[in-house]
């Protein structure tokens, strides 16, 4: 569900930029008391582990497309909602400008669509409702199976509005949302799967994440190390093996394109779109998730692409292990920022 900019106006774009930018602001003033010396790292880890997830695109049976892993109910789960949008930024920040994987127009939109849903909806109206009365197995199946079912038809319905707002006459929007909601909802079902497994794992391993993150309380003196090293290796692991086995088929919204128009992508209008092309095309070092070749584009064996399968591409394999410890960098970083710029303000009023 990662928009291309010929999906949007300049207007639609920069004004879902100053909201998603005034959401993040409002995550890091919430955030302030809930950062900790264990949760910087966790933040870290999970970031690293959803972008190495969201290279995985498993198969839609009997459709012909595919999707993968959205990431932000899981952050939610684990982190908070505030901890969990910042964190989920800081993926897709990192997809768009290193690896071309959603437009930089497109880059406001994107982040509330796969985070704002998922961390200030799904979680807190549908998850914590459901395992509010105590933690079982059934009852985080059960919510982690329709939060992320609820999260990713709101984050895809968002998707139609933002293009019938931008005036993309070729995409009409009864068409449109017929085909992308009945779409999402398959992808929906196995990323609520996908939930359940993880977080029930770390509920047997270490609950206190889950009831800690749920009150918004600090981790403490809690022991997450072997946590921490299950999702690191879980991350390598993904992004540098699994990666390979990903669908050749489109993801949900190129199919829907496709099925729309008769193309995965739209072309983009000259002016702003082509400029902010010209940018991503000159940043990002990986893009399509492979190595460039001398006119600058992915060299192939990238997610997605027709061929052999698996796609054993080490293009493919190095930019899951960069794009990982990137991200990591970047979340990781984002929460010791917070928690530096907290504690200084609380040596001030000493």
């Amino acid at each position: 569900m990662h928009m291309a900019d010929a999906l949007l106006s300049p207007a639609v774009g920069g004004t879902m930029w100053a909201v998603t930018a005034g959401v993040a602001a409002y995550s890091i003033k919430k955030v302030q008391g809930e950062v900790d010396e264990q949760k910087v790292p966790l933040m870290g880890v999970l970031g690293a582990f959803v972008f190495a997830a969201q290279m995985i695109n498993f198969t839609i049976p009997g459709t012909g497309s595919s999707g993968h892993l959205g990431g932000g109910l899981l952050l939610a789960i684990l982190l908070g909602p505030y901890a969990g949008f910042l964190t989920m930024a800081s993926v897709l920040i990192i997809q768009g400008l290193f690896f071309a994987d959603g437009g930089l127009l497109a880059m406001g939109c994107n982040i509330f669509n796969l985070g704002f849903y998922t961390c200030f909806i799904a979680y807190p109206l549908i998850y914590k409702t459901i395992v509010r009365r105590g933690y079982t197995t059934r009852r985080i199946f059960a919510g982690s199976l329709l939060a992320a079912i609820v999260g990713l038809q709101l984050g895809s319905f968002s998707v139609v509005l933002e293009t019938l707002l931008s005036g993309i006459t070729n995409l009409p929007f009864g068409t449109f949302v017929m085909l992308m909601q009945p779409i999402h909802l398959a992808i929906g079902v196995v990323e609520g799967l996908i939930t359940a497994a993880v977080v029930t794992y770390i509920w047997k391993t270490r609950p206190e994440i889950l009831e800690k993150a749920a009150t918004g309380e600090l981790l403490g003196g809690i022991t997450i190390k072997k946590v921490l090293t299950v999702l690191a290796v879980a991350a390598v692991i993904t992004g540098g093996v699994f990666s390979w086995f990903a669908s050749t088929y489109p993801d949900g919204l190129e199919w829907s394109l496709l099925n729309a128009t008769g193309k995965e992508e739209l072309e983009a209008p000259d002016g702003v779109h082509q400029a902010l092309a010209y940018l991503q095309e000159k940043i990002s070092f990986f893009p399509d998730y492979g190595f460039k070749n001398n006119a600058g584009e992915a060299a192939g064996g990238a997610p997605g692409d027709e061929g052999m399968w698996p796609a054993v591409d080490a293009g493919t394999s190095v930019s899951g292990l960069v794009g990982g410890a990137m991200t990591l960098i970047l979340a990781a970083a984002t929460g010791l920022i917070i928690r530096t710029v907290k504690r200084g303000k609380g040596q001030r009023f000493v």
